[in-house]
């Protein structure tokens, strides 16, 4: 995948040839490929269509990707170095943890490499949304997005209190979220404690289902997106679960509101918010 750059040209006596070629490159966009599921949809809101050369399988899930929908139709493929190499692109993103065989492929082959940390609280999101824009070379669209996050987000804002609900984010097999991450800001965003942090409960771990009853919070928060595909997923529709957060104190969140810091995001907030006003409805006499 040879690039031609100035001294590229230069060197080999092309100088001339070779700026009409340079001229055109300056004005396109870069050919954009995506390695992991946050930045494939970081991409889709982005970035032309025409210049996403791969995005990962991960971004047409709708159990993971919140964009699932308008990813359909785009190029996909596993964040090999291989198929990295194949695509050709000019401008890769990826995680911190992910893919980095694929990322030192496209690095030593003269692309352009955007690494981006996972997102541990909603202040991240538009310094992310900022990053990836002016990578694809889309700073304008950039900022309309990071705009309308803020006025949402300035929408959504509540005072924290020690009296606000206690929440727990009960996923698969019984983990539950640990603090200091995404779905523990969101929380407090919504007005709401995270269990994990009153009742200093394992860094993300996994807890049994007596310890959870046994704290008894006031709201359950349950990821239903993929009931039904393994026993992990089952156990939330436990009978006993049922039995003791049923109407108010439970509700469904999809777990790809916070799986990525979007913008999307937001609407995870607004969910835990409804839910918050209709227990404290309930807890001042309301029907």
């Amino acid at each position: 995948m040879r690039r031609f750059t100035p001294a590229w040209c230069a060197t080999w006596g092309m100088a001339a040839g070779c700026s009409v070629w340079l001229a055109a490159a300056a004005l396109a966009q870069p050919r954009v490929a995506s390695l992991n599921l946050c930045t494939d949809q970081l991409a889709l809101m982005l970035a032309d269509r025409q210049d996403i050369v791969a995005l990962t399988p991960l971004v047409q899930d709708c159990s993971s990707s919140v964009l699932c929908h308008s990813a359909q139709g785009m190029p996909v493929q596993e964040p090999t170095a291989e198929n990295v190499l194949a695509a050709r692109p000019d401008m890769v993103l990826a995680g911190r943890f992910t893919a980095r065989v694929a990322v030192k492929a496209a690095r030593e082959e003269g692309a352009k490499v955007l690494i981006l940390p996972p997102v541990s609280n909603l202040a991240e999101i538009p310094d992310q949304i900022m990053r990836v824009a002016k990578a694809v070379g889309h700073p304008e669209r950039g900022a309309r997005l990071v705009t309308a996050f803020q006025d949402r987000l300035a929408a959504l804002a509540l005072i924290p209190s020690q009296q606000d609900p206690i929440a727990a984010v009960y996923e698969a097999n019984g983990f539950v979220a640990r603090g200091a991450s995404l779905p523990d800001d969101v929380l407090r965003h919504a007005g709401l404690q995270n269990l994990s942090t009153i009742a200093n409960l394992p860094e993300g771990g996994r807890i049994p289902l007596e310890t959870l009853l046994g704290w008894r919070p006031d709201l359950l928060v349950r990821d239903r997106s993929g009931q039904g595909q393994s026993l992990a997923q089952a156990m939330l529709d436990n009978p006993v679960l049922a039995q003791f957060f049923s109407g108010r104190h439970g509700v469904d969140l999809p777990a790809s509101l916070w799986l990525c810091g979007l913008p999307q995001t937001l609407d995870a907030v607004a969910i835990l918010q409804k839910a918050r006003a209709a227990l404290l409805y309930s807890a001042g006499g309301g029907p």
